[in-house]
């Protein structure tokens, strides 16, 4: 049997209800996307571009460049029948769908009530007017093995497979899409360096490597 790890999704706010998804989750494929769309516009180089010679030139080079924040997309499995069979009652009763209903409240908007909590913007507890409202998506942490990061949900496919009597599903494919959010953030932060850390740590053994070769 293929050993199972477990993954999470945590709304990063003071919100009613807090939203929390735990699911398995070890992916024989994930699929990450970093773009960097180029611009070279006006460029006085060679073919409209910026011409260089040395390492202190590529500052220049790259100023037509902008990288834009990663995306990434992963499937995962929601399955009640281990939970039916061992006789719990939420999923005798209403299979997967509170978790639906959980990834349904982190993609619709939220709306900041008395003392800060969020609400659900539909549950119309925010200020008294409706044009008042300032209404956002959830800020959520994915967080899975050593990593922490902060995230928009996009996009949430739900393609539902097995049902109980009373039509509620109680398992299904699920495919989530999410931006990290980029920036001056704790958490993103602490990405960052222990992606330095790796990419240095792989340099270092490359660099070990070619020397090798070469003498």
């Amino acid at each position: 049997m293929i050993n199972t790890t477990k993954a999470a999704l945590v709304e990063y706010a003071l919100a009613i209800p807090p939203l929390i998804l735990q699911f398995e989750f070890n992916p024989q494929s994930f699929s990450r996307t970093r773009t960097v769309n180029i611009t070279m516009g006006n460029a006085p180089g060679t073919r409209g571009g910026y011409d260089f010679a040395l390492p202190t030139d590529t500052p220049r080079v790259a100023q037509g460049a902008k990288v834009e924040p990663e995306t990434f997309s992963i499937e995962i499995l929601l399955d009640a029948t281990d939970r039916m069979n061992e006789g719990n009652v939420i999923a005798t009763e209403f299979g997967i769908g509170p978790e639906l209903d959980t990834l349904r409240s982190m993609v619709e908007p939220k709306s900041q009530g008395p003392l800060g909590v969020q609400v659900l913007a539909g549950l119309g507890l925010g200020e008294a007017r409706a044009f008042q409202r300032q209404e956002t998506p959830s800020v959520l942490l994915f967080i899975w093995g050593t990593h922490v990061l902060p995230v928009f949900l996009t996009s949430v496919q739900v393609d539902e497979k097995s049902h109980l009597p009373n039509l509620v599903p109680y398992r299904a494919n699920v495919t989530l899409s999410m931006q990290v959010i980029e920036g001056n953030n704790p958490f993103y932060d602490v990405e960052k360096i222990r992606q330095a850390a790796g990419a240095a740590l792989q340099s270092g053994s490359a660099i070990v490597d070619i020397a090798g070769g070469l003498f």
